[in-house]
Parts: structure tokens; C-alpha cells; sequence
């Protein structure tokens, strides 16, 4: 599997990444040997980036992506991790965590930007994993910590890559317009961007792409498929968007795009994931994948061949910004 470099670090990640939030028990239980058989099936895919954080089944995630991968050559894959969540111990547990996650409450989240949190948060990622170092760090959704996530958390995450502790740090967030604020204004190396650059929502070109491209920065997309919409070849009533039941204004330009893409002979969720990836400064897309079943398919998805022809008619049609810019196939090359 290609893959490609973040600007100014000596980190490559593969195109596509497994993102292990489904693996925390997001939305519904994913059994242990399940959760295993996934990312060993990742592994044999060539996909050797793994995301997870804290927040993701209140530290379930990370011990199941650690167990998965300690055995593994370490210098073969990437892993990321977050900060700004730490877990400490809930004082009025209900039995099952509140925030999306089928995990039993006995820890909660704990908003800390400060860098005490970052430093204690990574030591405890850490801890859970089995690791012995995170290639990237992110501030994960600081959207209301603006100023302390800038002023404490970034800084303390600078001063772990300057000692070559960390390979590059970043911000991940559901909104475009603060994480063009990180690449310009913070030492953020790359960002993660969910759901704000796809075939349905290419509202990123207002602000955190170009400030990647002025800045030479990267680009990580995930919810590429908008929370369902886009994850199969024809969408069907009661598919959601963003967590929501699609409205059918958008059920109905999804169902002309997946149209558009079978006369191009490909598919819907093919173009979804190849779609972020035109743009010269986004270097990975990265999926939630709770079993070996989806490894495979997601695996063959993005191996399925796009015609670049594709872009243009959807753009020519106005189902794409104009000002979308797409790749060269020299740029598609694997870095060296």
C-alpha cells in the first residue's frame, strides 16, 4: 500500500488507516477476537496506520490496538493517539459510559489542555497500550479550549517532537475552521478532519486546505462516508449523515453522485474514500473498522480503480465545488 509523508517529519503513513473507535465499542459491542481478527486482517492488508484515543471506550481502544500491535516490528507502522480527555474516576457511575461508547462507566472524561494533562495524558496512553512511543498526537476536539490548547498543549506537544519523543503533532476536530487556526498559527504539523472534505461536504476548501497548501502542512481525512451516506452503492431512506437521518435533499444528490459513479464504472464508496486523496495536501484517509469483514472490503475499495474522468463530470454537473482541485497521477506515486 502507498504511502505517503508528512511535510517537514520523517512520518509516512499508508493511504489508507484503520481507525480504532469502533474497536472501543462505539455505538454497539465489538467482541475482543473480533476487534483482534480486524486488525490482524488490517496487517495483512498492508495498512500500517492506526488511530485511537482515550475517549474511545474510556481507554478500550487503546488497550486493544496496544495488544494487537506490541508483537508487531515497531518501526513498520504508525500509531496516533490524543489528547485532551483524561480519564480518571467516576464518582457517580451509572453502569454503562454516556457518551457513545458500550463500555461499563467506572472511568469518566476530563477536559485538560493544560500541559501537565498532555504529558500525563500520553503517559497514560502509554501505559494502556504497551507502546513505547506515538508517532503522531493529537489535541483531540478542543473546540471550546482554544486558548489553552494553543497556548499549553501545543507547545508541550512541540517541545516532545523537538526531542524526538513524538514524529509530528496536529489537532482533530469535526470542524474546519479552527484547524486551518492550528496549521497557521500553532507549530501543528497536520491536522484530522472529519467529515468536512468529501463528495457531499467540501467545505474544508474555505479554509484548512488552502492554509495546509500556504503552509505546506497535511491533511488526515476521516468520516469520509458522512456517518453512512455514502458507504453503499445505492443510498436508501434511513441512511444517516452526520449522525442524523439524511434529509432527502441530500439522500438525493448522494443517489446522482452514486449514479454518475456507476457510469464510470465505479462505485459510490469507492470514490468516497479515493475523492479527499485528489487533493495534494490530504495524505491519508482513514476508516472506522470494527471487523475482518470490513477490513477487506474498505481494503478493496481503495484499491478499486477511480477514473480521474469522474472528478471532472462531477464537478462539470455541480456536484462538486469548482474550485476542487485533483491530483496527478504522477503525485500518486508511493513516496521513497
Amino acid at each position: 500500500m502507498r504511502r505517503r509523508t508528512i511535510p517537514t517529519t520523517a512520518v509516512q503513513v499508508t493511504e489508507l488507516g484503520f481507525g480504532a473507535s469502533v474497536i472501543g465499542n462505539l455505538f454497539r459491542t465489538t467482541s475482543a477476537e473480533d476487534a483482534a481478527a480486524a486488525l490482524d486482517t488490517a496487517w495483512d492488508a498492508g495498512i500500517r496506520y492506526y488511530d485511537t484515543a482515550p475517549h474511545y471506550g474510556l481507554g478500550l481502544s487503546e488497550h486493544r490496538l496496544g495488544a494487537a500491535l506490541r508483537d508487531r516490528p515497531r518501526d513498520q507502522y504508525v500509531i496516533s493517539s490524543k489528547v485532551g480527555r483524561l480519564l480518571v474516576p467516576n464518582e457517580h457511575p451509572q453502569g454503562v459510559d454516556t457518551e457513545g461508547f458500550v463500555v461499563r462507566d467506572d472511568l469518566r472524561r476530563q477536559w485538560d489542555f493544560s500541559r501537565d494533562g498532555v504529558l500525563h495524558s500520553i503517559e497514560e496512553t502509554l501505559q494502556r497500550t504497551g507502546l513505547d512511543r506515538l508517532d503522531i498526537v493529537y489535541l483531540h476536539d478542543p473546540d471550546h479550549h482554544w486558548q489553552q490548547a494553543a497556548d499549553e498543549a501545543m507547545p508541550a506537544l512541540a517541545e516532545l517532537r523537538d526531542q524526538g519523543v513524538i514524529g509530528a503533532i496536529g489537532a482533530g476536530m469535526n470542524q474546519s475552521a479552527m484547524l486551518a487556526r492550528f496549521l497557521r498559527e500553532t507549530a501543528a504539523d497536520l491536522v484530522m478532519l472529519a467529515g468536512r472534505y468529501t463528495l457531499l461536504d467540501q467545505s474544508a476548501l474555505d479554509d484548512v486546505l488552502p492554509t495546509a497548501q500556504e503552509h505546506g502542512k497535511a491533511v488526515i481525512a476521516v468520516g469520509v462516508f458522512n456517518s453512512g451516506l455514502l458507504s453503499q452503492d445505492r443510498p436508501t431512506e434511513g441512511m444517516k449523515y452526520d449522525y442524523q437521518a439524511a434529509p432527502p435533499e441530500l439522500l438525493d444528490r448522494a443517489r446522482t453522485i452514486a449514479d454518475v459513479c456507476e457510469a464510470h464504472g465505479t462505485t459510490l464508496p469507492a470514490a468516497a474514500i479515493a475523492f479527499p486523496l485528489t487533493h495534494p495536501h490530504v495524505i491519508n484517509v482513514t476508516l472506522g473498522m470494527r471487523d475482518p469483514e470490513q477490513v477487506r472490503r474498505n481494503a478493496l475499495l481503495h484499491q478499486q480503480p477511480v477514473p480521474q474522468e469522474l472528478w471532472h463530470d462531477l464537478r462539470d454537473q455541480g456536484l462538486l465545488r469548482a474550485e476542487a482541485p485533483f491530483a496527478t497521477e504522477e503525485r500518486s506515486r508511493p513516496c521513497p
